[in-house]
């Protein structure tokens, strides 16, 4: 199916989620996650109408940026080497994966203007996911202030990819009250607005749970 087919669907789904939440779709930021797909998929996505693009890393994203530029906004999803920072920062938008104080120290040394991050939370506790435990997050983001080009703008998670609605939400609501206790400090460094979470097959339940920014690949671009 064609790029515009899917995202037509998408925003039906979004718009669904929205209505049972008492959300507004507007709310919404759809990433066109495009680290499987060909340059020519990734055109199809940005002539779809596609402003917001995902790659995890450096050398596809290199590679796209290298083509369109400045077409869309991208978000650098995957984890990030601190050797590699140099290659990348100056050229993204949003980095959705900070998760240890040698990175943000490296981004703060590389770039010349405060980057928008989301710090990556490993909520559901899986050996095989990236992040910082919840009961760190707190510590992490109070000694992120030092980094005058850290600003945090939410958090990120990744749910278990399994068919139990009820063990995903439970993931996506904890993030959601982590934020909130984060954006209660009213840290100026860390305003902690957003939440990133939910992919091809558990969107909607994020969205439910307050997701801002949902991250879609093969549902979208396809794989």
């Amino acid at each position: 199916m064609e790029v515009a087919g899917n995202l037509k669907t998408i925003q039906e789904n979004i718009g669904h989620a929205c209505e049972r939440s008492g959300r507004k779709p507007e709310d919404i930021t759809v990433i066109g996650v495009t680290k499987y797909v060909t340059i020519e998929r990734t055109k199809e996505a940005i002539d779809s109408g596609i402003e917001n693009l995902g790659e995890n890393r450096n050398e596809g994203f290199l590679e796209k940026y290298n083509h369109f530029g400045n077409q869309a906004k991208w978000h650098f999803i995957g984890t990030l080497q601190s050797r590699k920072v140099k290659d990348v920062i100056d050229k993204i938008n949003v980095l959705h994966s900070l998760d240890r104080m040698s990175l943000a120290k490296e981004i703060n040394k590389r770039t010349a203007a405060p980057m928008d991050c989301f710090v990556q939370i490993n909520v559901s506790g899986e050996e095989s996911k990236h992040g910082i435990e919840p009961e760190e997050v707190l510590p992490f983001i109070e000694k992120l202030e030092k980094y005058h080009h850290i600003h945090v703008i939410g958090l990120m998670t990744m749910a278990p990819h399994i068919d139990d609605p009820d063990r995903i939400r439970k993931v996506f609501r904890s993030l959601a009250e982590l934020r909130d206790r984060i954006k209660e400090k009213k840290f100026s460094h860390a305003p902690c607005e957003y939440l990133s979470m939910g992919m091809s097959n558990d969107y909607e339940i994020a969205i439910e749970e307050g997701a801002t920014h949902i991250r879609i690949g093969s549902k979208l671009v396809g794989s």
